[in-house]
């Protein structure tokens, strides 16, 4: 996709609670005149704990944000998120399907109706989670008019917002809408047999600060360090010479070629964490641990290689590394999650070259 922008809501779920006054006192003396929630859950419009804390919290994230103390912005941001998963946990003293529903069912409704806004100025929108809408403006929008539509679409939603409200329940609107990104390129990886884009896994090119450009990926194998360094360093070097129409063939067909030959070989070990003691794992055991039981005393992290034996722990490998595995498991997957939209495949463009081997 060509010019694609991500309006994202700052905290939504804390803004929920924040503008619908969710809490669980709230809910226990709703009143007459109460704000209707989900699930039969009503709640106060003056009698609540939960809304002010977080509304604290929000000044002091704001704050921190101010003095560019990430850290603690972070930390305030956790926090603010944690009230909603321990209101929808039946271990918490103040649990009620009432409150999560109606967390989670309004930030629904948000998403969906924020969708339904933007679609109606004429906008497409491709995608959709939690708290942002991927907006498509295509290749006739240039860089600045693509921003100039991203933030006027942030003001709108949040005037829209604040009316409809005040109008529907007769109360302040505290969601905020952020123009969080422009990408001049981007890429959403389809799930196996489907058109829709898989969960937060994406990828694309913003504009850095110093005018250059800056490739993002979310969720994808290069930022994932249970993939082999070759999987990320080919993501990321494919990825670009796609995303600014360089030629790509020739280094799909050569990565796989230096592979097949043994050239890369300091680039195929797997890096994972033994998550439980090793003798709970009984039944399909997975690469990492067959690789930690050949060790005398493996670490909680285990790095290892693919052999034609199987897996065998690095530093002590005696069988030649299975090339033919790295090259199904790790390439090709990588490299078809981008070919795929280019009409063609990494099984087309390399079968020719590796019957050498």
């Amino acid at each position: 996709y060509d010019n694609v922008l991500v309006l994202d809501f700052k905290s939504l779920y804390p803004s929920i609670i924040r503008t619908f006054k969710i809490d669980p006192l709230g809910l226990a003396v709703a009143g007459e005149n109460a704000i209707p929630g989900f699930e039969g859950g009503r709640f106060s419009r003056e009698t609540h704990i939960l809304p002010k804390i977080i509304e604290d919290l929000w000044k002091a994230r704001d704050e921190a944000k101010r003095v560019n103390d990430k850290a603690l912005s972070q930390a305030i941001k956790l926090m603010m998120n944690s009230f909603y998963g321990v209101l929808g946990t039946p271990k918490c003293r103040f649990f009620d399907p009432r409150l999560a529903a109606s967390i989670t069912r309004r930030g629904h409704e948000i998403i969906n109706r924020s969708k339904e806004q933007i679609e109606g100025k004429g906008f497409s929108v491709i995608y959709g989670d939690t708290d942002s809408l991927f907006v498509l403006l295509g290749s006739e929008y240039n860089e600045a008019r693509s921003k100039k539509a991203g933030e006027e679409l942030a003001v709108h939603l949040n005037q829209w917002w604040r009316d409809t409200l005040d109008k529907d329940f007769g109360i302040e609107s505290f969601l905020e809408v952020e123009f969080e990104t422009h990408y001049v390129r981007f890429l959403m990886p389809t799930i196996r047999g489907s058109e829709k884009g898989s969960k937060k896994r994406y990828a694309g090119t913003v504009r850095a600060k110093d005018d250059s450009f800056d490739l993002v990926f979310k969720g994808l194998e290069s930022v994932r360090t249970d993939w082999t360094p070759l999987a990320r360093e080919f993501q990321r070097e494919l990825y670009r010479r796609v995303f600014f129409n360089e030629p790509y063939e020739e280094y799909i067909k050569e990565t796989a070629e230096r592979l097949m030959a043994g050239d890369l070989d300091e680039k195929l070990v797997y890096r994972k964490r033994l998550r439980k003691k090793m003798e709970e794992y009984t039944r399909n055991v997975p690469p990492h641990v067959k690789a930690a039981r050949k060790l005398k005393h493996p670490g909680r992290w285990i790095s290892y290689y693919i052999t034609v034996n199987g897996p065998e722990p690095a530093g002590h490998v005696t069988s030649p590394l299975d090339h033919s595995h790295y090259l199904e498991r790790q390439l090709a997957p990588v490299a078809d999650g981008i070919l795929h939209f280019l009409g063609t495949s990494f099984d087309k463009l390399t079968n020719t070259q590796l019957e050498l081997f």
